[in-house]
């Protein structure tokens, strides 16, 4: 595996540009003063104000700002460093540019629902279009890290909790983000994040500690990484968390052993804001010097906001703690990225430029990768799509008009007044259609009054079906936006629950930056559409899924629990020696006065089983895919071969859609324990009404690799099962046998 990437790194690096690049970055190295070293390791955060950095700009204190969006001031900044400095290095800025600039795509989460690496790319161009015409070239995206927790806030940043699917749709943004090339003045570095086991903070609670074996690490944590970085990531960010007692701004096993020794990563490293100091409060470092020795020397090569570097660093070198070859090489890979932006030739920003801001392009990419996102869970009696006999419709709740919060975590620069919302939306491609009757019932998410229950009752009695609104406000997830309790907050459940009342259909599209605990709305709502936040155009989108103008065609890309105290529960969870089996006693089945031994002993919880509400992969469209027909070219492979796994699947309705099917695979018996699936490819593919087509997947043994007790990437001889399914808990199943 190493010795594949290093054969891939010196191919780059034999490139005649990268060639110039090297000689020109040791050309001004050479020439640098120890103190301007250390200022192109230090970021800040602007304040708006040029001339309050203008000192240390002519000095070469600073390599980098974030949060400066006005080109105007970054020109100006610019015209400091590249007119009055000594060496004349241009600076960096950088911006979290995470699902949209000003055109907002739905949130990560959402467009990993997609399962389309493609619309994921053409979003991140997007972003990188709009974000680079305010000067903006380096972008803290993707979040590629693996959660199973949805207590935690920022899994709506995630891609999910699989390490393949994030592995694809993370390499296809750092694509988007970057472009064709990184000289190109619309593309934006992208920043891999967070570098390492971030999403597995303890409880879900934000910058938590981790506990992670290193065969978990290499199995279901880094190879998301190392994904990205093949992909050609140019840069990375450490993680807030400490992984086994280490904070990962100090981790050199993560950042020399991982990322250089074996992945030859030639990019730059960036601590995350504030994360060297805060190794102080880890108890990691006794103070803020000790905080600089320990995150160089560990390899983080710029540090963001905080300023133990500037303050330290010198003294450090001098008492021998930190040697000047490691300051060179960090400031190596700062003057890489720098060449490789073609900042040096182009440093300002073209203030006159036409924009492409909101442009019909933009929006319209924006609302195909809404609607990709959507997610159809239940749909009983074909209540969706809305028929033409339905002649008035009741729009209730607090995420139907709510444009701010439609936008959801993380969009700095979005602009609530360029939001489409579902009541807006609605009314104006299907008012003439049906009659809207508009009641909020809630005045937001969390709204402990009952006051507008009356209006909405009322208007849903006068309509032939209800479209329920309900969710999370932004703010309720992303970063520090961590919940104990996943299910709907405020009154909306009660709301919820006096709807379903009026005997009318009762539709719920569900708005949210999480999987919400939805066990009891699950039962009383006839149809539910998850919209996760869908961004600029997410009311376009969900409109024309509920009117079937679009069918939908979006799929989990993480487990959905049945309730807060069942996580973490995920698809890829290994068995226990007393696995659960149905039929199980639940807790309202337990006879009173039940003996001991009444309920057997297996892994499972009497309140809730061991199945998820929905599953992994899981989502339905308006017609019904039948998969018959598994095959396998073979049942016998070697240590060193592939087959062929195939299947037929038939549209067996009216509507043309999109399935997207997916291939598991089980290891039956390892010198380590294996989970009981692990998805390893997946297909979209449309299928017209009636139409039989056939799907074929190549498996070859470098997928059924695992890590083994040695830290050895291997496959083991035995059985396994595949499977071909529409989601993590059905499909056809076969079996096969690798050999010696």
């Amino acid at each position: 595996m190493a010795t594949a990437i290093l054969i891939v790194s010196c191919q780059q690096q034999q490139t005649g540009q990268d060639s110039e690049i090297e000689n020109k970055v040791e050309d001004l190295l050479s020439k640098m003063t120890l103190s301007e070293k250390i200022g192109q390791m230090n970021q800040l955060s602007s304040s708006g104000n040029a001339d309050d950095f203008k000192e240390m700009l002519k000095k070469g204190m600073v390599g980098s700002f974030l949060n400066e969006v006005n080109p105007v001031t970054i020109n100006k900044m610019q015209k400091v460093v590249m007119e009055e400095s000594r060496l004349k290095i241009p600076l960096l800025f950088s911006r979290d540019v995470i699902h949209g600039y000003k055109t907002i795509f739905p949130i990560p989460l959402g467009q990993a629902a997609s399962w389309n690496p493609d619309i994921i790319e053409k979003g991140a161009r997007v972003a990188a279009q709009e974000a680079s015409e305010a000067g903006i070239r380096w972008t803290f995206a993707p979040m590629i890290d693996i959660t199973r927790d949805p207590r935690w806030g920022r899994i709506a940043e995630s891609l999910g909790e699989d390490p393949v699917l994030t592995s694809v749709l993370g390499a296809a943004m750092v694509k988007g983000f970057q472009g064709k090339s990184l000289n190109d003045t619309n593309s934006l570095a992208a920043c891999v994040k967070h570098f390492c086991g971030y999403g597995a903070t303890e409880g879900g609670r934000d910058y938590n500690t981790t506990i992670i074996p290193e065969q978990t690490l290499r199995e279901v944590y880094l190879p998301s990484f190392k994904a990205s970085i093949d992909a050609g990531a140019a840069t990375l960010m450490v993680s807030f968390n400490e992984i086994n007692g280490v904070p990962s701004s100090g981790n050199d096993f993560l950042l020399r052993q991982v990322l250089r020794k074996e992945w030859n990563f030639d990019g730059m490293v960036v601590s995350d804001w504030g994360s060297v100091e805060e190794m102080i409060n880890h108890g990691f470092c006794a103070d803020r010097k000790e905080a600089a020795m320990k995150a160089i020397n560990a390899g983080v090569e710029m540090e963001m906001v905080t300023s133990t570097y500037v303050e330290h660093v010198e003294n450090l070198i001098k008492e021998g703690k930190i040697k000047e070859s490691t300051i060179d090489e960090a400031v190596r890979n700062i003057l890489r990225l720098k060449f490789r932006l073609g900042l040096f030739d182009k440093p300002y920003v073209a203030v006159n430029s036409k924009s492409s801001l909101y442009s019909d392009e933009h929006l319209a990419s924006a609302k195909e990768a809404a609607i990709q996102s959507l997610v159809l869970l239940k749909n009983e009696n074909n209540t969706l799509p809305i028929k033409s006999t339905v002649k008035s419709v009741a729009i209730i709740g607090p995420l139907a008009d709510a444009p701010y919060d439609q936008m959801g975590t993380w969009t700095l620069d979005g602009e609530q007044e360029h939001t489409i919302t579902p009541l807006v939306a609605i009314k104006e491609e299907f008012g003439k259609q049906v009659k809207v009757n508009y009641a909020k019932g809630l005045e937001y998410s969390r709204d402990l009054s009952t006051k507008g229950f009356t209006a909405a009752i009322s208007a849903a009695r006068q309509s032939d079906v209800i479209l329920m609104f309900a969710g999370e406000e932004s703010i309720l997830s992303g970063e520090a936006r961590c919940r104990a309790d996943i299910t709907f907050p405020g009154k909306q459940r009660e709301l919820i629950a006096e709807l379903k009342k009026t005997g009318k259909p009762l539709v719920l599209v569900i708005m949210a930056g999480r999987p919400l605990a939805i066990t009891e709305e699950s039962k009383i709502a006839d149809a539910i559409v998850y919209a996760w936040h869908p961004g600029t155009m997410g009311g376009p989108a969900i409109a024309d899924v509920l009117f079937g103008k679009v069918p939908p065609s979006g799929k989990l890309p993480v487990t959905f629990p049945q309730m807060t105290g069942q996580i973490p529960v995920y698809y890829s969870q290994k068995n226990s020696g007393r696995p659960a089996k149905e039929p199980l006693m639940l807790l309202n089945d337990i006879p009173v006065s039940a003996k001991q031994f009444t309920l057997g002993c297996s892994s499972y919880y009497l309140d809730a089983g061991y199945k998820p509400l929905y599953p992994f992969g899981y989502g339905l469209s308006y017609t019904t895919f039948v998969y018959s027909d598994l095959k396998l070219s073979k049942n016998q492979m070697k240590k060193e071969d592939q087959m062929e796994i195939s299947c037929k699947i038939t549209n067996t309705g009216n509507v043309e859609a999109t399935e997207i099917v997916q291939l598991y695979i089980r290891d039956l018996v390892g010198s380590l324990t294996r989970p009981v699936k692990e998805l390893k490819d997946f297909k979209r593919v449309a299928i017209k009404p009636g139409e039989t087509v056939k799907i074929t997947f190549t498996l070859n043994t470098n997928q059924l690799k695992f890590w083994n007790a040695k830290m050895e990437q291997v496959v083991e001889p035995g059985q396994f099962k595949v499977w071909i399914a529409p989601n993590s808990s059905e499909g056809l199943e076969g079996s096969f046998e690798v050999t010696e």
